[in-house]
């Protein structure tokens, strides 16, 4: 049994932070499309940082198990636009 507090599978909250750009929100929903783990458009909202260079999304994502959890974070750091996700 893993030792963690969530539980899986279930909806899980994800938050990215990255540069504000066009490509950044298009290439973040489309690896979470690739891995099939599409968020619920109600749960997505986006927010400038207060001088426009940064941006976040916050979204959740069903998910299955840890791992595929893990592999969301892995998959969303590789595309180098993300500085951080928690």
């Amino acid at each position: 049994m893993e030792n963690t507090p969530l539980e899986f599978p279930g909806q899980h909250p994800v938050k990215v932070m990255g540069r504000h750009s066009p490509e950044f929100r298009e290439t973040v929903f489309g690896v979470l499309e690739q891995l099939g783990t599409p968020p619920r458009p109600e749960t997505v909202a986006e927010r400038p940082s207060r001088d426009g260079t940064y941006v976040s999304l916050t979204f959740e994502v069903w998910v299955a198990s840890r791992d595929d959890l893990d592999g969301i974070y892995r998959a969303l750091h590789a595309t180098g636009l993300v500085i951080f996700a928690l």
